[in-house]
């Protein structure tokens, strides 16, 4: 398979992720990088936006520190009725709204200045790796406590939606879409708000809120976000096959440069309404495809209709050489390099790991108590606060939950991905 070999010379962490710990690869990849690393689209998926229209209309400066944001959101709290007459909102305004361990929806990323900086950046697992390489739970560490404390004053102070711990979607938005937010999160708040895409590009409307800062200033990529964008198992060949090395040279032709973005997308040249593609020109004056302006359509309803999916690769590299980037990638990928790239000061990143049955058993065992017991208390802690003897319980509760096993586990398997 030549081409998914070129595609491992080029980014070997991906062949690493495939590879078990007896050295067979069982199942052939889907990759779609955006981004690279600290630029990757995925480092930061709970977006924080805030309302620029509002801070304008009250001549207020964008907000870098926890106490400048709390004194924005007073400000929203404070002005309602006057930011209701001028923006023609219906409903009660609402300084900030999320949803409480709704993974894009959760407001966590605005703790990552407390304490020693690593914030919450993987609300299912609950992991960091500190500067030393060693893995570590977030919800043990003194900032991940005071980031809590902080939320919970803000929720006192009347600032948070008072729904955020038990809204749905469908409300979340609707919300939204009635212009009622100050701060809101999400992958896109185009998803939330009513805003266009040139709006969004113009930086009119909404923009994403930098990090802020507290005792420092710092932004923990998602858990996985340098290795995001994968999928390890999207074709197999059965033990039925007669001749597997047959099938296995057609699965490579997935992996031809200009002939993954087609099936990761859709294609061009057909006799529809729904081309996703036209075929263009690189400045080499070679092939390349190129996203066609979609009017009215839904690029996700596009991509629906006419991608393939399965076994391919789309490298960050390949982007102005086989494939222009999405206009609706594109945006998103300027907001993550020029706003939080330049604050990501974490030297590790946990990668996207291949683990044993044995352990991805133990894993999933462990963490069925351990995400229960961190998500339950720091929602409960939000809404009513706690005390020096309700932490006390919660580190005691974790470490009865086996969380010095849990952890052993992932670095067990972070040094090994180090060393591959």
């Amino acid at each position: 398979m030549p081409n998914l070999c070129k595609v491992f010379e080029q980014a070997p962490e991906y062949r690493t992720m495939c590879t078990d710990e007896n050295g067979h690869i069982w199942a052939l990849p889907w990759i779609e990088q955006l981004g690279y690393e600290k630029t990757a689209i995925q480092t930061v998926g709970n977006m924080p936006f805030i309302n620029v229209a509002w801070l304008e209309f009250l001549g207020l400066d964008m907000p870098t520190t926890v106490d400048e944001f709390e004194q924005v959101l007073i400000a929203f709290r404070d002005n309602a009725a006057e930011l209701k007459k001028e923006f023609n909102v219906e409903g009660d305004i609402i300084p900030m709204s999320c949803i409480i361990g709704s993974g894009n929806e959760d407001c966590r990323i605005l703790t990552n200045g407390f304490g020693e900086g690593y914030g919450d950046p993987d609300d299912g697992r609950h992991i960091v790796v500190d500067k030393d390489g060693k893995v570590i739970c977030s919800a043990l560490t003194e900032g991940w406590r005071k980031g809590v404390e902080w939320l919970h004053k803000l929720y006192e102070e009347g600032l948070i939606d008072k729904e955020a711990f038990t809204q749905e979607w469908s409300t979340y938005v609707a919300k939204g879409k009635s212009g009622r937010y100050g701060v809101c999160f999400s992958w896109d708040v185009a998803n939330i708000a009513q805003v266009s895409m040139d709006d969004l590009i113009a930086g009119k409307g909404w923009q994403p809120l930098p990090a802020l800062e507290a005792d420092v200033k710092n932004i923990t990529p998602v858990t996985g976000s340098y290795t995001s964008g994968f999928d390890r198992g999207r074709c197999v060949i059965t033990a039925t096959a007669k001749n597997p090395a047959l099938i296995a040279a057609w699965l490579d032709q997935m992996y031809v440069p200009i002939q993954s973005p087609q099936n990761n997308w859709g294609t061009y040249g057909e006799d529809d309404e729904f081309d996703i593609f036209e075929m263009s020109t690189n400045a080499a004056g070679e092939p390349m495809l190129k996203h066609t302006w979609l009017g009215d359509a839904s690029p996700v309803e596009v991509r629906e209709a006419e991608c393939v999916g399965g076994p391919l690769a789309i490298l960050d590299s390949y982007y102005g050489v086989y494939v222009t980037c999405p206009d609706d990638a594109q945006y998103r990928l300027d907001w993550i390099k020029n706003v939080y790239t330049p604050d990501m000061n974490t030297k590790y990143v946990y990668p996207n790991v291949f683990m044993s049955a044995d352990d991805t058993k133990t894993i999933s065992n462990l963490n069925a108590d351990i995400f229960k017991c961190v998500n339950g208390h720091r929602a409960d802690w939000i809404m009513n606060g706690f005390t020096d003897a309700d932490w006390d319980a919660f580190v005691n509760d974790l470490q009865a939950y086996k969380i010095d096993d849990y952890l052993a586990i992932y670095q067990k398997y972070f040094d090994a991905f180090n060393a591959a």
